[in-house]
């Protein structure tokens, strides 16, 4: 049985700054890189699922943004908070350039990112959960039926050990 914490970027790992696709602006929400080693240390695969607009605004390509991610993963790896996986949304259903400029499946509060989990990890959806910040990323989760819960901020390890502690 694998389980996974499928965790929200903008606003829960990181702090949201709005379209955040460069390092110099990655402020880390206090206790996220812990909350990451923690939640592996109990056992849980991290899957990070974001909705990133600024592709689909033209605020940033697809490739910086990827160039970006691996950056970050690795920032995130050098405090020994390894994540799993990420996938992201590059879509938006009305405010998107060219080929962005769709109504897909993976957008939260749509659940494909986090199917996408489910399916290439081979997840159990009753021992996994998501922490998002929002209603679409509660809503995701719930289309998933995994748990959710809601990070309205403070720290984030502190959060995840008060929810988890004790849990399957």
């Amino acid at each position: 049985m694998i389980k996974a914490a499928f965790l929200d970027r903008d606003g829960v790992i990181n702090v949201d700054h709005g379209y955040v696709g460069s390092m110099d602006r990655v402020e880390w929400t206090s206790g996220a890189p812990e909350a990451i080693r923690w939640l592996r240390e109990q056992g849980y695969l991290v899957i990070v699922v974001t909705n990133q607009s600024g592709i689909a605004r033209g605020y940033f390509s697809e490739s910086e943004f990827q160039r970006f991610n691996e950056g970050y993963l690795a920032a995130l790896a050098g405090m020994g908070a390894k994540v799993d996986a990420l996938y992201y949304c590059p879509h938006h259903p009305t405010a998107g350039q060219g080929d962005y400029l769709v109504d897909c499946d993976c957008r939260k509060p749509k659940n494909g990112m986090i199917e996408q989990g489910v399916r290439e990890w081979s997840i159990d959806r009753e021992s996994s959960f998501l922490v998002g910040d929002s209603e679409t990323d509660l809503e995701a989760a719930k289309k998933s039926q995994i748990r959710a819960y809601r990070f309205r901020g403070g720290d984030l390890l502190d959060f995840v050990r008060a929810r988890i502690a004790g849990s399957p």
